[in-house]
Formats: structure tokens, sequence, C-alpha cells
């Protein structure tokens, strides 16, 4: 089956339809052998198992045991008009092949639109009852009662498979729809979320990594002709700027983690944070007090963690005018803790995004939030303008039993 959908109208019908053939054939053979044992050597034999072959190789010709209930045609019209027809012929002939009607009541349902096919079944079931008194010789209530009864309780229970069929297949053709439309939803929420994720990480590797290259090639223009030295000393930061935001954008192609991290845990990777950020105009010291459960954390807090560290950092070098940094991971029993400190001069974390010395103009805090948002997590930020700033970021973690 794979992964087509059940399909009750077709399941249903084939077993239907195989009984009511099977059905049909027992009936018919069982009718022409009590006929055959009955009247040997009557000429009217002959044209009696004539008639048999004629009538089963119709109704082998019809519609397919598989299919489903067919739309009515001309031809499935003219079909069943010539089985009802050498039925009827054979009924005459010998009363005793009325009771093949039943699988033609199924016939006439399946083929015709209702109205007509109920008019079919009344007529079936008149010759049944004429056929049947004919072979008894008298009049009898239950003949005349049972076929008409018979032929009722068919039909009823065909139409009413044929309400459940129905219901049953438009609850499947509704859930299928919901189905697929969960999948777009879904497919239209990952590439969303695919979408910002990728926007975080090239903002805080990529373009945070153009940005310092671009500051410390401006710093060492402007003092090339005076402090050589100094210059050539931010040339050579951009150079280290610029290999690590080469290894980024490969580690970045590859699968998207830190390339910082690919060589060893979160500390080793703050350490080297610190010691690339750090220049002539800025110290950034780092502490870690972790217990010795660093390792344990898991990888997306630690990735997230240090891309935090870079966009807080990238923030301090652009915007604070600090000489100091500190970088600050504490590790709890149920949460984990990230602080960067400076001694720039500060601003005011409740103006608004675009106001003059807010450090929120771009995607740096807004992707902080966002990756911590994913993790459960909280930034705050405290600052006063002229008096530095403290970034605090915050992880739960699972308890430890």
């Amino acid at each position: 089956m794979g992964n087509r959908p059940y399909e009750p109208s077709t399941v249903d019908t084939r077993w239907l339809g195989v009984v009511m053939h099977a059905a049909f054939f027992l009936l018919l053979g069982g009718a022409l052998a009590r006929f055959v044992l009955r009247h040997p050597g009557e000429p009217r034999t002959p044209w009696i198992i004539a008639l048999c072959v004629v009538l089963a190789v119709l109704h082998l010709l019809g519609p397919r045991t598989g299919d489903t209930r067919p739309r009515p045609t001309r031809r499935h019209s003219a079909w069943l008009a010539s089985v009802v027809v050498v039925w009827m012929v054979l009924v005459v002939l010998a009363p005793s092949f009325a009771w093949c009607a039943v699988p033609l009541f199924y016939t006439a349902l399946r083929t015709l639109p209702a109205r007509a096919a109920l008019v079919l079944v009344a007529v079936l079931t008149a010759f049944v009852v004429a056929a049947q008194v004919q072979l008894a010789g008298r009049f009898d209530p239950n003949l005349v009662l049972a076929p008409p009864a018979v032929a009722a309780l068919a039909t009823a229970v065909f139409l009413q498979m044929e309400r459940h069929t129905e219901r049953q297949r438009v609850l499947i053709d509704d859930l299928i729809r919901t189905r697929h439309e969960l999948a777009a939803s879904e497919r239209r929420e990952g590439t969303l979320a695919e979408r910002q994720r990728l926007s975080m990480e090239i903002h805080d590797t990529l373009a945070q990594g153009l940005s310092s290259q671009q500051m410390l090639l401006q710093a060492a223009d402007r003092v090339w002709d005076t402090e050589p030295d100094k210059a050539r000393a931010h040339v050579r930061t951009a150079a280290s700027v610029a290999a690590h935001n080469l290894a980024e954008a490969r580690r970045f192609v590859h699968d998207l983690t830190p390339a910082d991290l690919a060589g060893g845990g979160l500390d080793q990777a703050l350490r080297a944070l610190a010691a690339r950020e750090a220049g002539t105009d800025l110290t950034v010291r780092v502490h870690i007090d972790d217990n010795g459960r660093l390792p344990h954390l898991p990888d997306r807090v630690q990735s997230a963690l240090l891309r935090i560290a870079q966009g807080a950092l990238a923030n301090v070098r652009e915007h604070a005018a600090a000489t100091q940094a500190a970088l600050t991971l504490t590790l709890l029993d149920d949460e984990v803790v990230l602080d960067v400190s400076d001694d720039g001069h500060g601003f005011d974390p409740a103006a608004p995004p675009d106001s003059p010395g807010t450090v929120d103009r771009g995607h740096g805090l807004p992707a902080m939030r966002a990756r911590l948002r994913a993790l459960g997590g909280t930034l705050t930020i405290d600052s006063t303008p002229g008096e530095g700033t403290v970034l605090s970021a915050v992880v739960p973690l699972e308890a430890p039993r």
C-alpha cells in the first residue's frame, strides 16, 4: 500500500462483489443442476443450458468486482438490460432460476441510479413471486411475502453500506486534506525557523567578523603615518579576524557548528574569543565557574552561549568605547549564566532601538533573545549611560539526579 490512502469504496466493494459473483454462479449452477435432474430429455433443456451459458458470459463481461460504483452509462445500462432479459426468459422457461435475482439486486443497485435501481428491483421481485407461486402450484402467502422481504432487506443493507462508505470517504478526504495542510504549514514554519536561524548565524559570524575587520582597518588607516607599529598591530588583528571568519564560513557551510567549539569545549572557545577580540584598546578577561560540569552541557546550549558572547563583545567593541570587558560563565544546579560586562559609556535599555547611543540598532540583541527563547532562557541587560553595561544570559538546565 505504501503511502496510498485507504479507499473504503474500493476495499468494501471488492469483497462484496466477489461474494455476489460467487453467489450468482452458485445459484445459477444449482438451478441448472436441479432442472437437468428433474427434467431430463425435455425439448427446452438445450435452450435452458444455452441461456445459462449466455447469462454466465454476460455476467463475466460486466463491471469488475474491484471497481468502485461505476457512473451510469449507456453501455452499463445496455449490459444490465441484456442480463435481466436473459434471466427473465430463463425464469419463464424454468421458474427454479428465480432466486438468481438476489445477486442481480446488487448488480442493479450498483449500476443504475437509485430510483431506476429500485424500479428494477421491484420488477425482479415480482418475477420471483410469480415463479415461486408457479412452482408451488397454489397460492401461498409466504411465497408472496418472502421475496419482497428479502428484496427489501438486501436493498436496505446495500443503501446503508453506500451511505456509510460515502461518509467514510468524505471523512478520509477531510483527514487527508488536513494532513496535507498541516504538512504544508509545518514546512512553512520550518522554512521560517531555518531562515531565522541562518540569519542569526550569519549575523553572529560573518557580519560581525566583517564589521570587526572594517573597524580595525579604519583604525589602522588613521594611525598609519603617525603610529606605524600600532597600525600594523591593527592589520594583524584584522587578518586574524579574517582567518577566523573564513573558518566560520567553511564550518557554516558544513554543519553550522561554531568553529571554536570544533576544537574543544565552551571554556576554550570563550578564551579563544576573548583573545581574538582583545586589542590595544580593549582587554577581555574570562572567568569560568563550572565545578567541572561544563563538558556535560548540551551542544546547542554551548553553541548558543558562544554566539551570544560573540554578539555581546561585538557590541562592546563597536558601540561601548570600553577599555575593559569580562566574560563570566557560571554553571549552577539548574541553570547556566553567562555575564558579559564592560566599562564603556553604557546606554538606556528602555530607549527605542533607533535612539542615539543604543546598541540594539541591528540584529544583535534580537538574535540573542531569539536564541535564548528557543532554549527557554532569558536575557537581561543592566546599563546606565556613563556607567557601563552588564548583559546576563540565563539558560535553564535539567536538575541533576
